[in-house]
């Protein structure tokens, strides 16, 4: 299943619910979200500095992603990037094709 890491910050409505909630709080409604959409959390941090919060996911497929990352962003109070992860194999599978580019200007 692909791996999604979610860095997020919270504005200042969102941090005041996660002051109510508590950290474990978040981190249930943030499982049970993923969950629902058939998918697992693989670890979930907060931070301090720029990201708030780091959250490595397991989930079906892309569509997933973008549909949490959607109930997330209409909320208002968390913004969120998300990358897609890859494993070595996969690095190494890509690294074996062969696409046929050509340089800008060559």
């Amino acid at each position: 299943m692909p791996k999604y890491l979610f860095r997020s910050r919270y504005n200042p409505e969102g941090a005041q619910g996660l002051l109510r909630e508590g950290g474990t709080g978040r981190r249930a409604a943030a499982q049970r979200t993923i969950e629902s959409l058939g998918g697992r959390i693989e670890s979930f941090y907060y931070a301090f500095g720029g990201t708030d919060l780091f959250t490595i996911a397991e989930l079906p497929d892309n569509a997933s992603a973008a549909a949490i990352n959607l109930v997330i962003a209409a909320t208002g109070t968390i913004s969120s990037e998300t990358v897609v992860l890859l494993t070595p194999e996969e690095v190494d599978e890509a690294a074996a094709k062969q696409p046929d580019f050509r340089r800008p200007g060559a």
